[in-house]
């Protein structure tokens, strides 16, 4: 499904490490990965913050004036240096054009996001008349849930993950609920076998076969958010469709991170957010995605004025002349200003490919893997070494650029002791610290500081915890 580098990351790892004389474990090795890499310029299309500007660092334990170490892609990705100045320029336009920004300069309030569309289109290999910028995630899913799930009395039944991003799992429910559907009945979860974190393609296939003549709608991440599992959207695609279901997928921690070929997959419909590895600001604007066998199939059940075909848009007639597919669901004009910030990064992906990115990305998380497991892989010969687990899956094909890691040491003390040190990263509940090496602005060096200052944490952690079982 995805481009692989070279080879599996550790062959290429060994092989570089041997020709520089050095261990994987040597920080002359990451070094040189910075040095040799093709995509090291992208860093400086971004703002790194600084140690001592993150609110949790403790000044005593850090140089405040060196770059954070940045794993925090997966929830809010950094600002593109040209944000500001695509900001200012129309805050200027408005300030001395007023009305007339509407239809003038480089980026037509009007048209704003049509301005931007194809290079969206792009990073998820898709066609640009497949794509619409609008509202947020849920929003967008929810409006195209209204036209996807049509409950049959033979097929009413939508197929989640058990532990779906909670947007997505309201989301279902509340459409099953409109429909006056019991979600207990008609809400079809899939859940990882017993003793294991993540889901075996093989089930999901299976659930789709035994299952599938009653569901209306297969509903999945593309990638997982707790546990960074990539799932296999085009061999689900095609089980779903065989079945005579329609099938989507939540993009929010795919988009940006994995290739994607949407169009060629023949996915039915998906929705994304641009503020994870796109990059476009807390809540910018997201995205969606319906295929053209669609677009004179599938309409939407609510309707906006910018759903008019724009070339009779501004005659007011009230006659709706619909535009096809996915630009028939968009309500109302683009916001301009968050256009700007999501026309900012998606500049620098287009000076890229998704190829390139993955090939790097690969590589720079199967660095982070290896040294993980060098250090805190479990030793039955030293029971009060502190372990990390990665429950991500180790195969290159079923994941991201996310680690998702359990500690033996209290992960609350770790998190807390590694936000101390200058590291942006998060945990979420209930044990699990989320890592993610972002290719676009990410280096090896940086994945070797980690390594450094996870020791020194979890160190820490372990003290603290002494501690407070002695008094």
């Amino acid at each position: 499904m995805d481009s692989s580098s070279d080879g599996f990351p550790v062959t290429v790892l060994e092989q570089t490490a041997l020709q520089l004389g050095c261990n994987l474990a040597d920080q002359k090795l990451a070094l040189h990965l910075d040095e040799e890499d093709e995509l090291k310029h992208l860093r400086e299309c971004f703002h790194i913050p600084k140690v001592k500007d993150l609110p949790p660092t403790d000044s005593t334990l850090v140089n405040g004036n060196e770059s954070c170490i940045y794993f925090a892609g997966n929830s809010l990705g950094l600002q593109p240096k040209k944000v500001k100045a695509y900001l200012d320029e129309e805050l200027d336009m408005w300030a001395r054009r007023g009305v007339h920004g509407h239809f003038n300069g480089k980026r037509p309030w009007a048209l704003g996001d049509e301005c931007i569309v194809e290079l969206m289109a792009d990073i998820v290999g898709a066609r640009k008349e497949e794509v619409a910028l609008m509202n947020g995630l849920t929003v967008n899913l929810h409006l195209q849930m209204l036209s996807f799930f049509r409950p049959t009395p033979s097929r009413y039944k939508i197929l989640l993950e058990a532990k779906a991003f909670p947007s997505d799992h309201y989301a279902v429910e509340s459409q099953l609920q409109l429909h006056g559907l019991d979600v207990e009945k008609c809400m079809l979860m899939i859940q990882p076998r017993k003793g294991e974190e993540t889901l075996r393609i093989e089930d999901i296939l299976d659930i789709i076969e035994k299952e599938g003549d009653c569901v209306a709608v297969v509903l999945l991440s593309g990638v997982q958010y707790y546990t960074g599992q990539l799932f296999d959207i085009p061999r689900i695609t095609k089980a779903g469709q065989e079945k005579g279901c329609y099938v989507g997928f939540d993009l929010a921690h795919a988009v940006g991170n994995v290739e994607l070929h949407l169009h060629d997959w023949g996915v039915d419909f998906a929705c994304w957010c641009s503020y994870k590895y796109l990059n476009s600001g807390a809540g910018g604007l997201a995205g969606a995605y319906i295929h053209e066998k669609h677009s004179q199939t599938i309409k939407p059940a609510l309707i906006g004025w910018w759903g008019h075909e724009f070339k009779t848009r501004f005659l007011m007639e009230n006659k709706l002349q619909l535009s096809p597919g996915i630009n028939g669901y968009r309500l109302s004009n683009p916001p301009i200003l968050l256009v700007c910030a999501l026309h900012a990064s998606l500049e620098v992906f287009g000076q890229t490919t998704m190829k390139a990115l993955r090939r790097k990305s690969i590589l720079l998380t199967g660095y982070l893997e290896y040294l993980i497991k060098h250090y805190y892989s479990e030793d039955k010969a030293n029971p009060k070494k502190p372990i990390v687990k990665i429950i991500t899956p180790p195969q290159i094909e079923e994941r991201g650029c996310q680690l998702t890691l359990v500690f033996s040491a209290p992960i609350k003390s770790v998190f807390k002791e590694l936000e101390k040190r200058g590291i942006a990263c998060d945990m979420r509940e209930p044990n699990a610290l989320r890592v993610a090496p972002v290719p676009l602005y990410n280096s090896f060096h940086d994945v070797h500081r980690f390594i450094e200052i996870l020791g020194s944490a979890i160190t820490s952690a372990k003290q603290a915890a002494n501690n407070a079982a002695l008094s």
